[in-house]
């Protein structure tokens, strides 16, 4: 080795040293956080796995770290495949997120087109529109339980319109009720898909519109050319966020309809909260939420890695 390459080495070795002191120093500094952040993760997993293989309950006597005195196995979990009304629960929350999700992203792809560009009042409109967003989703319940009540606002528009007393008993009714639910979710939530795609449409070049524009390409040439290939990472997040979210929808309905009438309105979550806190079986519990994490995990990765391949397939 000359003299030249000697000299040349000499101040990367220091700098390597440093940078190796600084990111352990940076680990010493951060290990106790990610310890704890990593206990509040694994711990209640690994307490729910163990306690979805056992028979435990709080009426059982036994404090749950004895609960492998209750050990069942797999018996949970083969109970999961054959619960008729757990199927049916999942199914209407399918049917929920099937129906809300793509009215929520065509409205919110709407007004996030109509509000990508300036217009008088354009802040105020803003502000009135992501209100929705805002309200808890206790609140918005019991607003729209009053508002489709048989002498609600609801009816009483019907009413004014139709020019005949209209007094549908909108949540006794099963469809009715399946159909306040969603609209309830569609009020609460478009503005959340609303702010997202805005988000994705303010990134888009607006050199490449203008060139667009002047080549005579028409509003839909230029969405389907230069908006939706832009947009498509945007709009796979906030599909996802939104499915994940449908799947859970749990406190406007139980105020709405508490899953009534019957099991019409029962999504998944009132199932599994009714579960819980009326027949007190945990262990059964413990090994549907389980399966549920495990399914809706699997459909996150599979749809990040496919959104993966297309950006390096592009």
């Amino acid at each position: 080795m000359t003299s030249a390459e000697i000299s040349k080495d000499m101040p990367a070795r220091p700098a390597a040293r440093e940078a190796d002191e600084g990111a352990r120093l940076g680990l010493r500094l951060t290990l106790p956080a990610q310890l704890l952040v990593l206990f509040i993760s694994v711990f209640p997993l690994l307490m729910q796995l163990y306690i979805s293989l056992t028979d435990w309950s709080p009426l059982s006597g036994l404090g749950w770290p004895r609960a492998y005195e209750l050990w069942n196995g797999f018996a949970n979990y083969v109970d999961v495949a054959g619960d008729g009304r757990l199927w049916s629960a999942l199914g209407r929350t399918a049917l929920v997120m099937v129906v809300c999700v793509p009215v929520e992203f065509l409205l919110g792809l709407a007004l996030a087109t109509l509000f990508a560009d300036s217009f008088p009042g354009k802040r105020v409109f803003y502000s009135i529109l992501i209100m929705p967003m805002m309200v808890v989703p206790a609140v918005a319940g019991y607003m729209f339980y009053m508002l489709f009540q048989s002498g609600g606002p609801v009816n009483d528009i019907l009413s004014s319109l139709l020019g005949m007393p209209v007094t549908v008993a909108w949540l006794s009714d099963p469809m009715l009720a399946m159909l306040a639910v969603m609209v309830a979710d569609i009020w609460q939530w478009t503005p959340l898909m609303f702010l997202i795609l805005l988000a994705g449409l303010v990134g888009v070049p607006e050199d490449q519109m203008k060139a667009a524009t002047l080549l005579g390409a028409s509003p839909w040439q230029k969405f389907r050319t230069i908006v939706l290939p832009r947009m498509k990472t945007i709009i796979i997040i906030a599909l996802a966020i939104r499915v994940i979210e449908c799947f859970k929808i749990f406190d406007t309905l139980f105020i709405m309809t508490g899953g009534g009438p019957g099991v019409a309105t029962e999504t998944i979550s009132v199932y599994i909260y009714k579960i819980t806190t009326q027949d007190l079986i945990w262990g059964y519990v413990a090994a549907i939420a389980l399966v549920i994490l495990l399914v809706l995990s699997v459909a996150c990765v599979w749809a990040i890695k496919r959104m993966a391949r297309k950006e390096r397939a592009a």
